[in-house]
């Protein structure tokens, strides 16, 4: 008995050495282990905004990143290493090659972060800020990790100097002979007898993207929600309502934090010769104006516009949104991606012969790629746009087809009127929302 007795307090000793043993290598080895990394993450990201990590949290995480660094190197010294000639179980091993896998992606996730945030290559940094602040809701997303400072320096680095002109309507002839002097013509202009439009497929920056080629202007027209100062309607709604053969959607609406009903256009608008609204109100700040077509079916864009200069100038149908891209042939300066990052894109444009052009972009499942104003700019020049404006984008962008043709495009469509571009709204969902206006195209 006595000596069975003294088998079991040796063994006894020996879990509680054991346990002393793993508690230390917790406290000393696994905790700093893990906690280094995203407390030094935190630590920078405070040095650069306090937005995220807010005072006096920063305080005290330099504080608990202080004491894990000391406990780490504490542990160097009096955690001892194991006797190597005692063999591991198959099972541990595998379990401590999976955990040294992982805690190596976990470090390199950690410093991979921060090198796109604050690396010396300012590719991502200039996306994520520029993207970010040309939105109403998702600015967070960059002043998390960036000062007012920064953000200035990159938007003053990306931005666009429109043409200081007005619209030269002389400059587009209708009765302009047909002459392919490029491929672009030959894609614009060669088309059926009778055809009314073509739809071009393109892509740009990995994502989808589709030219409409619209080939009398006098068949372009503004919609506008049925429930104007209520809420909007969704794009399909619209061109049901008025059997449009193809719509996208048009101008910018009031719409403080993203979050509201859609009802309100910003703005002039014009529907049909009869002024809608005509307020100053904007969640555009960055230049462009009216868009809007005349009686004799000319792409005018008007600066500082009014209600009233628009009827003088003799305009039918018109939205307010912009940057301007191309004004009398000339491409409007664009510094960097021009302050508005990248996103789902609409834009309209007129060529001198008067066909309209509608561009619609996609942006990809998680809203990073799409186009930026130099995309929508490049494409409206190379097919012949001497006129061109951005439209509101990113959720809104929607170009929409009946059911007959849509399905050419979108074979799920099962409604009278379908989107064919995917639309991505701001929590990710493959869906649009109701908006203010559109640009119908109708007989």
């Amino acid at each position: 008995m006595k000596y069975d007795d003294n088998i079991e307090i040796l063994n006894i000793e020996g879990l509680d050495r054991k346990s002393t043993k793993d508690k230390k290598r917790f406290l000393f080895r696994f905790l700093p282990i893990i906690m280094i990394p995203f407390l030094s993450v935190l630590t920078v990201i405070s040095t650069h905004s306090t937005r995220l990590v807010i005072i006096p949290i920063n305080y005290f995480i330099y504080i608990l990143l202080s004491l894990f660094i000391y406990l780490f190197i504490v542990g160097l010294f009096i955690i001892k290493k194991k006797d190597k000639k005692k063999k591991k179980t198959l099972k541990k091993r595998i379990l401590k090659s999976l955990f040294v896998t992982l805690l190596i992606f976990y470090v390199l996730g950690c410093s991979s972060f921060l090198f796109l945030l604050y690396g010396p290559y300012d590719k991502f940094r200039t996306w994520l800020i520029s993207t970010a602040m040309s939105t109403m809701n998702h600015q967070y997303l960059c002043k998390w990790f960036y000062s007012d400072d920064e953000i200035n320096k990159v938007i003053n680095s990306n931005y666009i100097i429109e043409i200081n002109e007005e619209t030269n309507t002389d400059l587009i002839d209708m009765e302009e002979e047909v002459v392919y002097e490029n491929e672009y013509e030959e894609q614009v202009l060669k088309r059926k007898k009778n055809q009314e439009y073509k739809i071009i497929e393109l892509e740009i920056n990995a994502q989808k993207a589709y030219l409409a080629v619209v080939y009398d202007p006098a068949m372009i027209k503004v919609a506008v929600t049925a429930n104007l100062g209520r809420y909007g309607q969704y794009v399909t709604k619209m061109a049901k309502d008025h059997e449009a053969l193809l719509a996208v959607n048009g101008g910018g609406f009031y719409d403080p934090g993203n979050n509201s009903t859609g009802g309100s256009p910003t703005g002039v608008t014009i529907s049909n010769g009869k002024i809608i609204t005509d307020n100053t109100y904007s969640s555009y700040t960055q230049s462009g104006g009216l868009i809007g077509m005349t009686y004799d079916n000319k792409l005018v864009m008007i600066r500082n516009a009014t209600a009233r200069k628009a009827k003088n100038m003799g305009i039918r149908d018109g939205v307010s949104w912009g940057p301007f891209l191309i004004v009398n042939g000339k491409k409007s300066f664009i510094k960097g991606n021009g302050g508005w990052g990248y996103a789902a894109r609409t834009a309209i444009g007129q060529r001198s012969d008067g066909i309209i052009l509608l561009l619609v972009v996609n942006s990809n499942s998680t809203r990073t790629k799409g186009a930026d104003m130099v995309d929508l700019t490049e494409i409206m020049s190379k097919y012949g746009a001497i006129n061109a404006a951005n439209l509101d984008g990113g959720t809104s962008s929607v170009m929409v087809l009946p059911k007959k043709e849509a399905l050419k495009y979108n074979s799920s469509c099962a409604d009278d009127y379908c989107y064919i571009n995917d639309p991505i709204d701001s929590a990710l969902r493959h869906k649009t929302r109701g908006i203010a206006t559109s640009i119908i195209v109708t007989k």
